[in-house]
């Protein structure tokens, strides 16, 4: 295509990036949706043709060349729109672990879930109220049945949206405040509620460092799957230290990442920890040791 006389193309805009919280608000100001779990990407359609970007603006439009396909076809010269790249089972659900072989070998399994819409035709969009924004982007992709999906939102009682959240087994929800406009980086009129699963892992080692609270080193399955803060009631934590003195080996027995090499007593297999952690997370985030038992 021509490139129109004096008309650049479109560039990626530093995305908004929400702010994490224990329990979502609960005034009728708020919108809230689905927190995906997938890839943050946004979409670009301009003179030239539609790509796509990572979140950190690395231009990833051969891997979701489907959706960047899709993305041309809409009723629109030019736009862009943020939204969650993920790979959907059959019931909608996304399922991270299948991102990486679709992308390589299915990359038309992917979809990509849109969530909002910062330029539409030349129009700067991102002063205009949230909820505005939204009517334009379902507009924009409606039906929105399929490789371009909307997200779609309820208005006010967040405790009751993050209770079903929870039920379905999803990752969490976002709130946003329903006339704010889009200002990149980190702001807390979008904010994110991840919900939490307990769960047993196999103890590999303790770290301690002074002023901290001692870090339990765990795996799953074999392999190494982060580290879980140990914050048990003291004759618990007695108990634990007891356990550890007795186990104590030369070197852990799974596969651990190279930071761990100084300063770690290692455990000898047979210990059990259960672990409160963030759902949705690939590693132990926020994660503390509950309790332990022999494995």
């Amino acid at each position: 295509m021509r490139k129109p006389a004096g008309e650049a193309r479109l560039s990626f805009i530093k995305p908004l990036d929400p702010v994490q919280v224990e329990t979502p608000p609960v005034s009728d100001d708020w919108i809230h949706e689905i927190k995906y779990d997938g890839y943050r990407t946004q979409l670009i359609l301009d003179w030239a043709g539609a790509r796509a970007f990572s979140r950190n603006g690395h231009d990833w439009s051969k891997r979701y060349w489907p959706i960047v396909a899709a993305a041309e076809k809409l009723p629109a010269k030019s736009f862009i729109l943020d939204g969650e790249i993920i790979a959907p089972e059959p019931d909608g659900r996304p399922n991270f672990h299948r991102m990486h072989s679709r992308m390589v070998w299915n990359a038309e399994q992917l979809a990509f879930v849109a969530f909002d819409l910062l330029d539409l035709d030349g129009q700067d969009l991102r002063s205009v109220p949230l909820i505005e924004r939204k009517a334009k982007l379902w507009e924009l992709v409606k039906p929105a049945k399929g490789i371009i999906q909307y997200s779609d939102h309820v208005e006010g009682n967040g405790a009751a949206f993050f209770e079903q959240v929870e039920k379905m087994g999803l990752e969490g929800m976002v709130s946003k405040r329903r006339e704010s406009p889009y200002r990149s980086g980190k702001v807390d009129s979008w904010v994110k509620t991840k919900c939490w699963d307990v769960g047993d892992f196999e103890l590999l080692g303790i770290k301690r460092e002074p002023g901290k609270p001692a870090a339990a080193i765990m795996a799953r399955g074999g392999r190494y799957a982060g580290t879980a803060f140990i914050t048990l009631p003291s004759g618990l934590r007695e108990r634990l230290w007891k356990r550890v003195e007795a186990a104590k080996a030369s070197k852990p027995s799974r596969r651990v990442p190279s930071a761990f090499a100084d300063d770690v007593e290692w455990l000898k297999p047979g210990i059990i920890g259960r672990v409160k952690f963030l759902r949705g997370e690939h590693t132990l985030r926020h994660a503390s040791l509950q309790d332990f038992r022999e494995g």
